[in-house]
């Protein structure tokens, strides 16, 4: 029986996908640091496969609401790689870049007005993209992503998408944990990443599996 994409890797490689982790979180931090004008501190990562549906564990089960950020990716590597994080944290980040704080009430943490979802997306897009420039660097390959697309909804319904698109090949996705803090406001949230078999083969060849 063929392996499974994520078969191919050992922790070995595991610990090379960290330190890209951690050179993507220091180009994310510096990033983030110019564009709100404060201290930006994120501690290396903690890379791992993980089954779908303890991604959605991770983020506060299936059926938590969470905003996900989706870029589709195509040239060498493609796929798609999303960014994570809970409607607190999402609230908290346009808080910190335009000023506007969190809502009172509940039921008004669902909704972010046009301002506010360009926020959230630029922010999912510098932080996917320092990700990105790393993969590329390693695998020396071109990575073009698309424009940030983001969506409120259900965890489960969220990573349905990649799932869908992607489970023919593997039964697991790249997890990368990130933790952001500004001037000591702390904020937990996650990227996944799941490449096309061809792309998937790129990367482990880079990473020297035979």
């Amino acid at each position: 029986m063929a392996k499974k994409a994520e078969d191919l890797f050992t922790d070995m490689h595991l610990d090379i996908l960290k330190e890209i982790g951690s050179m993507g979180t220091a180009y994310a931090a510096t990033a983030l640091s110019k564009m709100v004008n404060k201290k930006v501190t994120m501690p290396v990562p903690r890379v791992s496969w993980l089954d779908f549906q303890n991604v959605a564990s991770f983020v506060g089960g299936p059926e938590s609401i969470v905003v996900g950020i989706l870029v589709s990716l195509s040239g060498n590597i493609q796929g798609m790689m999303m960014q994570i994080m809970s409607l607190e944290a999402a609230h908290n980040l346009v808080e910190l870049v335009i000023g506007t704080p969190p809502p009172t009430k509940k039921e008004d943490m669902y909704t972010f007005g046009e301002m506010e979802r360009s926020v959230v997306e630029e922010v999912g897009n510098i932080m996917i993209s320092s990700y990105l420039t790393s993969i590329s660097g390693l695998t020396n390959s071109q990575i073009k992503p698309s424009i940030p697309y983001m969506c409120v909804d259900m965890a489960n319904a969220i990573l349905s998408v990649p799932a869908s698109e992607f489970g023919r090949m593997a039964d697991k996705m790249l997890f990368i944990e990130s933790q952001l803090s500004v001037e000591n406001v702390e904020s937990t949230g996650c990227f996944v990443m799941v490449p096309n078999l061809h792309s998937f083969y790129r990367i482990v060849r880079a990473l020297g599996v035979e």
